[in-house]
């Protein structure tokens, strides 16, 4: 009799154990982290309330960041990697001179100096193509939600308003030390269209007001 208990007690757990599997490859599958596609990163921008403009791959648009009571219109883009494994975003901040004599080594050094202050996977960068200066951040396509997005948005923004003395052409001088920030007289932004990213864009220049 004891054996024949044994022998139904291991037929029972034998029969368990498939379930157990399957019930761990139904966790791993919850758990496992959900990648956004290029339509539905375009779909989380939008539900921030933006207006997202498709070019090709990326998606601009833009984006108001205020810190010390100072609210900046910025022009934003985000766009998938080519492999989809991470999200960039980035700001568009001045166009170069043309004429390299108007371009401080300092100044261009200052830029490469503020990388390592930044923290959190920000930096500047150039994107030759248009000649004008990128604040950007990578971050892995992971779950991400409208509201981690835009709290990434505002950081990023928040960064380019409190860099503003360094990537701000009007503030270099010959010696290459950033001026004080030069705050327009009218209330009003003044804003003048500029182009975006190797396709061109209608979206506003940093302003401050």
């Amino acid at each position: 009799m004891k054996v024949l208990r044994g022998l139904f007690l291991a037929g029972a757990l034998a029969g368990v154990t498939p379930q157990l599997l399957s019930l761990n490859e139904v966790v791993a599958q919850d758990t496992a982290a959900v990648q956004v596609s290029e339509d539905q990163l375009g779909q989380l921008i939008a539900a921030l309330g933006l207006q997202p403009e498709k070019k090709e791959q990326r998606y601009d648009f833009a984006f108001r960041a205020t810190l010390d009571e100072e609210e900046w219109e910025l022009s934003m883009s985000s766009v998938l990697s080519r492999d989809g494994e991470s999200v960039w975003i980035m700001a568009w901040l001045d166009e170069l001179p043309k004429s390299s004599a108007e371009v401080p080594r300092t100044a261009l050094l200052r830029l490469l100096a503020q990388n390592d202050q930044l923290g959190e996977g920000k930096f500047f960068a150039y994107i030759p193509g248009n000649r004008r200066f990128v604040l950007q951040r990578t971050i892995p396509n992971k779950n991400l939600t409208s509201a981690q997005l835009r709290v990434l948005l505002q950081d990023l923004g928040s960064s380019v308003v409190e860099t503003y003395p360094v990537w701000a052409v009007a503030n270099w001088n010959p010696t290459g030390i950033p001026a004080s920030p030069v705050v327009p007289a009218a209330t009003e932004p003044q804003a003048t269209p500029t182009q975006s990213a190797e396709n061109t864009s209608k979206f506003q220049q940093p302003i401050r007001r």
